[in-house]
């Protein structure tokens, strides 16, 4: 019975009024029993009123009390005010309302928790994408004999793509790189390989060197899941010479102006992280240009970029595009309308990975040169 009465306060208070109730009867029943005179009505009206006050005060104490500190916390809620959580042992009704406001604000507070974490997360990711933008090359550089242009779209707010232009004394030397995945951990891989390089360029003057160093390093520093296809391109304006190594990358299409056609050559050796040593993986190779060449590199995210219908662009369409528009533009124009082609094939189909295109056109020694000044973001509107 105690243990019933203490889960429900409605019960309590009922067996509360039952004993009221019969202890009045009980003090009726005597006077009637009895003869009655004055004495007993002021006995008897005391003794309601006690009956009386005990039965509020329990009322009080019981419902009336603890539902005001309820309440007052409720209102502190509603009100965004400080609020306490409420303690008590009831397992009866007023119980039952205490514990679900603590289970409430407790879930208040953890949604509040996450909401704040996501937006510290959300201002880091923005200043980490930033920082990311910031590597890249704002403008492609005045390369004598050259003109170069290249543009990059991310996937997620951290990107895995990579390219850059480095000069050094008559030498430039020009990469594009592309990290396993997407996001925060390739964002992090493509930083590190971006420093990398531009050490390894003060130090070394040929291509090979700086990709063995580079790959030394950073498979020390990587998880073994972790990994980053390359090409990268030395150019030397006293030769007109270019050379490359290739880290498992992608094809390296050469546009041959006297033909208006289009070749693939193999990038080769293995990816960056891969093994501790690639020495005997890599090779630095020539690449024989006739003024009006164009040289094409870009990563996996076009040739592998699908359309609405599950289809790939795949390299066959980017070899078409190069080929149409190569004959028209320079750089600029192309990676601009292969950029217009991509972005009308893939239409609305949700972007997959990063998607990186650079273009270096040979314009031999009439002096022709020039630094692109448009943004090296990538946008649909291209």
């Amino acid at each position: 019975m105690s243990g019933l009465l203490k889960k429900s306060i409605i019960k309590r208070l009922f067996y509360y009024f039952a004993l009221f109730a019969a202890a009045i009867l009980a003090i009726i029943t005597g006077f009637f029993l009895n003869d009655l005179n004055e004495i007993n009505i002021y006995v008897f009206g005391a003794a309601l009123l006690i009956f009386l006050m005990y039965f509020v005060w329990v009322y009080y104490r019981e419902v009336v009390f603890p539902l005001e500190v309820i309440l007052e916390q409720m209102k502190a809620l509603l009100t965004g005010k400080d609020y306490k959580k409420i303690y008590t042992r009831r397992m009866d009704e007023i119980g039952i309302i205490a514990h679900f406001f603590n289970e409430v604000t407790r879930s208040f507070e953890k949604v509040s928790m996450d909401i704040k974490e996501g937006k510290r997360m959300l201002n880091e990711l923005e200043i980490a994408a930033q920082l990311q933008a910031d590597i890249l090359p704002k403008a492609s550089p005045k390369v004598k004999g050259l003109l170069v242009e290249a543009k990059t779209r991310p996937a997620a707010e951290l990107g895995g793509d990579n390219f850059d232009f480095i000069k050094r004394k008559e030498n430039t030397f020009i990469y594009i790189g592309d990290v396993t995945g997407h996001g925060v951990p390739a964002g992090l891989v493509m930083t590190m390989v971006n420093t990398l390089i531009h050490t390894f360029v003060e130090i070394y003057d040929n291509a090979y060197d700086i990709i063995v160093n580079t790959n030394k390093q950073l498979k020390s520093r990587i998880k073994s899941t972790m990994f980053m296809t390359m090409v990268l391109l030395k150019w030397n304006e006293m030769s007109n010479k270019m050379t490359f190594v290739g880290s498992g990358h992608e094809h390296i299409i050469i546009y041959r102006a006297s033909s208006g056609t289009c070749e693939t050559v193999k990038s080769g050796g293995i990816a960056l992280g891969m093994v501790p040593d690639n020495s005997k993986l890599v090779k630095e190779k020539e690449l024989p240009l006739n003024e009006g060449d164009v040289l094409v590199l870009y990563s996996d995210g076009i040739t592998e970029g699908r359309n609405m219908s599950g289809e790939m662009y795949t390299l066959e369409r980017l070899l078409k595009a190069v080929e149409k528009f190569a004959t028209e533009y320079d750089p600029d124009g192309i990676v601009h309308h292969i950029a217009l082609d991509y972005s009308k094939f893939v239409q609305n189909h949700v972007q997959d990975d990063d998607v990186t295109l650079m273009v270096i056109k040979y314009v031999g020694n009439t002096g022709k040169e020039k630094a692109s000044i448009s943004s090296t973001k990538w946008s649909d509107e291209q």
